[in-house]
């Protein structure tokens, strides 16, 4: 076993103090339009709803362990709202700078899940503005810096999803469709997979706004681009992650699919609609 298999697999184990392994659910509705036994890893149904806490919780317990007691981030939602539920967790002080323009619901979601234990700061009309007011005061304050995705600490957290996965499962999965953003959940998936269960295929899937694997694909590197549709905001990133792609590099275009926002919008409604699940963009 890789070192990498083995760390994921005590994330995992870790996680064990927050939450039990989230449901892998067999569809009815989708396995019967699309002729396939269709699978979903319901990860809105962490404390936070989405994934991204077991990355911000891997990556702070082990900085707390190497000394650390003040953590910086930003973000505009799951990210920050991870943090935030780690830092009252561990009972450490945290500093979450997030946009001016987010959402209120989510900066009072963030208040709620960090308690005394966080402080938002609204810095920048959009996000680079905030990522690089967020740096300024992380140096300044001697705190850790704790990546969205771009992290091997966060990667290793969440491929805890994908040993889950195939310890819920009777057998593996020929299959594994993943949405990517930053890259970090495709990168852990795909990272623990290709060891555990190196038969399964990938698809990844990214915004049509927001193509950022697809650009660095095309490049052999990440690149930035020019501009990003919003819609989708957990997965509309402008630059894929360098550790992230480091791990996705092999990937062959071919893998990857852009899901039009309307298309995003149309998911959305019928799994509403028909399964009763409220899903956000980037689970949809």
């Amino acid at each position: 076993m890789t070192q990498f298999a083995k760390n994921a697999r005590a994330a995992t184990e870790a996680l064990r103090e927050l939450f039990d392994p989230t449901p892998l659910q067999l569809n009815d509705h989708l396995s019967s339009r699309y002729g396939a036994e269709i699978w979903l890893k319901r990860e809105d149904l962490t404390p936070v709803r989405s994934y991204k806490l077991r990355g911000a919780f891997n990556a702070m317990r082990k900085a707390i362990a190497a000394g650390k007691t003040t953590f910086v981030c930003a973000s505009a939602g799951n990210h920050a709202q991870g943090m935030a539920y780690a830092c009252r967790h561990f009972g450490v002080k945290g500093t979450i700078f997030m946009p001016v323009t987010t959402p209120q619901q989510k900066i009072d979601k963030t208040r709620t899940f960090g308690g005394d234990a966080i402080e938002v700061r609204l810095t920048g009309d959009y996000f680079d503005r905030t990522l690089a007011a967020a740096q300024e005061f992380c140096a300044t304050a001697g705190a850790h810096f704790l990546s969205p995705f771009d992290d091997e600490d966060v990667i290793e957290g969440q491929a805890s999803v994908a040993v889950e996965m195939l310890e819920q499962m009777d057998g593996v999965p020929d299959l594994v469709i993943l949405p990517v953003g930053g890259g970090g959940l495709s990168a852990g998936i795909t990272s623990y997979f290709t060891e555990a269960s190196p038969n399964t295929e990938f698809l990844y899937v990214e915004p049509a706004g927001g193509a950022s694997l697809t650009a660095a694909l095309a490049e052999g590197a990440p690149v930035t681009l020019k501009r990003v549709n919003n819609f989708v905001d957990g997965a509309a990133v402008a630059r894929i992650g360098a550790r992230t792609f480091d791990r996705l590099r092999h990937v062959d275009p071919a893998q990857v699919r852009l899901a039009p926002e309307d298309r995003v919008c149309i998911t959305m409604l019928d799994m509403l609609n028909v399964e009763g699940i409220v899903l956000e963009p980037a689970g949809a």
